[in-house]
């Protein structure tokens, strides 16, 4: 088995964060994982992207992934033309988005692109806004991430988070985790 996955956000909304943790957790399950950003001319606002890839064997490549199996947007503003480019016919898309999965999929067609085989919707923006008070998805986006594509536990994911944002209070700890078990419930598959 051998995920790769490709997230597009802003500068700022936490895509390597998120990488990150998807692949420790990935590792502390027993897996092989990797992530790494994509360097350029990063600042807050601007495109960027990252990578995780989970596999049962070693990875040892460390290009950038231009055939995913999954891409993750944190950002309903990019372009999909980017996000969906070289994305496999059996792909998963999770789209951050106040749409539905049918309008998405009904804009997706408008525009003549091939649709992803999956498509996972979820506000994320709403989500930390109402838990962060700030658009920084990124947790929000790793629980859709494990309710669509389910290969790590919610609860790893959980302990990692509050591991990572341990030294930033409590009450930051509590806000992402609530972020993401809404997010998780929140996410619709289609």
């Amino acid at each position: 088995m051998r995920l790769e996955i490709r997230w597009h956000g802003r500068g700022g909304q936490g895509a390597v964060t998120a990488a990150e943790i998807l692949a420790a957790a990935a590792i502390e399950e027993g897996l092989w994982a990797q992530a790494f950003p994509e360097y350029g001319a990063e600042r807050r606002g601007a495109p960027v992207k990252a990578y995780t890839r989970i596999s049962t064997e070693p990875i040892l490549e460390r290009e950038p992934i231009l055939e995913p199996n999954i891409v993750v947007v944190l950002d309903p503003t990019l372009d999909p033309r980017v996000y969906l480019h070289g994305l496999r016919e059996d792909g998963v898309a999770i789209i951050n988005t106040g749409k539905s999965v049918e309008e998405v999929r009904g804009l997706l067609r408008e525009k003549g692109l091939r649709e992803p085989k999956i498509v996972a919707v979820v506000n994320a923006t709403s989500i930390a806004m109402k838990h962060l008070k700030a658009p920084i998805v990124n947790t929000a986006m790793l629980g859709a991430f494990v309710k669509a594509v389910g290969i790590v536990k919610l609860d790893t994911i959980l302990r990692l988070v509050a591991e990572k944002f341990g030294e930033k209070g409590r009450r930051v700890v509590e806000a992402n985790i609530a972020a993401i078990r809404e997010a998780y419930e929140a996410t619709k598959i289609g």
